[in-house]
């Protein structure tokens, strides 16, 4: 029997690759005279915005073109249903499986992933009985009981659904993982080197250290803050990342990239802040004399005085960083703020 499993480029094709061997392991234990064969496609399968009944449709498609016996798709595409969001969708009528991969939260995604998944094709397979599923489609319902509701299809399909409120912060916060922010710095190379560039000038510079303990700590804030904001809004306004939907159903989903890239992009801009905080801290006993410091503050150096120094010259070097943004390509940018978009994809199927 085969299953193919079609997972969306980027976090949904990594946490596949292992998922596939976790499946048939547990297929094989559960029916062992069944040899089972689970093949890993890496497909778009549709363009945003689509809702889950979509995809289901997308690939019952690619199981037909396969001549698979059932299909599991891994999405990242944010999926709700009257403002809820979708976990996962089984419709045995059509021999498909859909999981939102977001919606499973940011912590434990493999396992939550893999544990959904089993459940899933065990309610492909007509295997629904509680009490010959410990731990699978018992354990899948009273999660989904946990998160929300289950909802049963005209059709057979099963859909879960999470609560309003914790669900679409678990969905959203699922959606920034994916995205991998820490990654944001690394990747875009002009805006670390003017980043750098700018930490040494400002931490080897008299005026900047007058200018460090003259300030105090709220002005001190204040600078930090905007030198954040001021790199956010930059990457996010010159790459266009920023999208917009003619549609309501299309407004929704986009409405939710926007907020995802948003926290993307903002948490990748405090990582990059705090690895210039560290490393200024690191540096600033060699390239800062002590005697010299203290001469042009005019008093004893204490830490409180170095520590709003590297705070000031961090601050300043992410605004420098924010000018190196402005060098990147739009491309570079769009592939350090999220592993992958899916803006393409097949034709979606008629009918």
């Amino acid at each position: 029997m085969v299953i193919g499993l079609v997972s969306a480029p980027g976090t949904a094709a990594e946490v596949a690759s292992n998922l596939a061997d976790d499946l048939r392991a547990d297929l094989s234990e559960r029916l062992p005279t069944v040899e089972w064969r689970v093949p890993t496609v890496v497909d778009v399968l549709v363009s945003p915005p689509a809702d889950d009944a979509i995809i289901v449709a997308a690939a019952r498609e690619r199981l037909l073109d396969e001549a698979w016996d059932l299909v599991v798709c891994l999405t990242d595409l944010p999926l709700e249903v009257h403002r809820r969001p979708v976990v996962a969708h089984a419709s045995p009528l059509h021999g498909v499986a859909v999981v939102c991969l977001p919606a499973l939260g940011a912590i434990g995604l493999r396992r939550r992933t893999r544990d959904t998944v089993v459940g899933l094709v065990r309610t492909l397979l007509g295997d629904t009985e509680d009490h010959a599923l410990p731990g699978s489609v018992a354990g899948l319902r009273r999660r989904a009981h946990e998160l929300g509701r289950q909802q049963e299809g005209a059709d057979g399909s099963v859909r879960f659904t999470a609560r309003v409120l914790s669900g679409n912060v678990r969905l959203l916060t699922g959606m920034i993982r994916a995205n991998q922010p820490w990654r944001l710095a690394i990747g875009l190379s002009r805006a670390l080197t003017a980043a750098l560039a700018t930490g040494v000038l400002a931490l080897v510079t008299s005026d900047i250290w007058q200018l460090g303990d003259a300030l105090g700590w709220a002005r001190l804030s204040a600078v930090g803050v905007g030198s954040v904001v001021a790199i956010t809004v930059a990457l996010i306004v010159g790459a266009g990342l920023w999208e917009r939907s003619s549609t309501m159903d299309g407004r929704k989903q986009v409405t939710l990239f926007n907020l995802a890239t948003t926290g993307t992009v903002l948490l990748g801009v405090l990582f990059l802040y705090a690895a210039l905080l560290l490393l200024a801290m690191l540096t600033s006993p060699v390239l800062v004399p002590a005697h010299l410091f203290e001469e042009n503050i005019g008093h004893a150096a204490r830490v409180g005085d170095y520590l709003e120094l590297v705070w000031l010259t961090s601050a300043l070097a992410t605004l420098g960083g924010a000018l190196g943004a402005g060098l990147e390509s739009d491309e570079a940018v769009r592939a350090a703020a999220y592993t992958y978009r899916q803006e393409s994809g097949r034709p979606l199927p008629k009918g």
